[in-house]
C-alpha cells in the first residue's frame, strides 16, 4: 500500500512539473530558386577529409507557409540539390540548413549553401520542405 501511494504522489509530480513535449511543426516551402552570393559572401571554401577545395557560394530563397498558428523557431530546412548532371550536391545528407523563425503565415527565407566549383551549374533544387518547433529549443550541454 506505501510503494503504491509513494508511486502515485511521484507520479503527480513529474506530471505536474514536466516540460511539455516539443512537437515538429510541418513547414510547406515555396517557391525555391537559389542565386549567387554577393561578393563578400562568395568567399569560403568546401572542406573534406582534412583537404581545401575551391567553391562557389549560393544563395537558396523562397516562401516559408506556416498554417500553425504559431511561430515556428529552429525549421530545419530538407531538400535535394543535384548538378546539372544531376550528381548530389551534398553527398549523404539532405538537412541543407535551418530558419530561426518562421512567423505564421507566408515569409521569404534564404540559406547560403557552398557547392564544389567543379560541379557544373544549373542547380536542380528537389524536395524543400522544413520542420521545426513552437518554442524555443534550449540545447542540454
Amino acid at each position: 500500500m506505501k510503494v503504491r501511494a509513494i508511486a502515485i504522489i511521484l507520479g503527480c509530480f513529474f506530471w505536474l512539473f514536466s516540460q511539455p513535449a516539443l512537437a515538429l511543426t510541418n513547414i510547406q516551402l515555396l517557391d525555391v530558386s537559389y542565386k549567387d552570393c554577393s561578393p563578400e559572401l562568395a568567399q569560403g571554401i568546401v572542406t573534406s577529409g582534412g583537404s581545401s577545395l575551391p567553391a562557389d557560394c549560393y544563395i537558396i530563397t523562397g516562401k516559408a507557409k506556416n498554417t500553425s498558428g504559431k511561430t515556428v523557431y529552429d525549421a530545419d530546412v530538407f531538400g535535394r540539390i543535384n548538378d546539372a548532371n544531376n550528381e548530389p550536391i551534398l553527398q549523404n545528407r539532405s538537412r541543407v540548413g535551418s530558419i530561426p523563425e518562421v512567423p505564421p503565415g507566408v515569409s521569404e527565407f534564404e540559406l547560403r549553401i557552398s557547392v564544389p566549383s567543379d560541379q557544373p551549374t544549373p542547380l536542380k533544387l528537389k524536395q524543400f520542405k522544413a520542420s521545426g518547433f513552437t518554442t524555443k529549443v534550449n540545447p542540454i550541454f
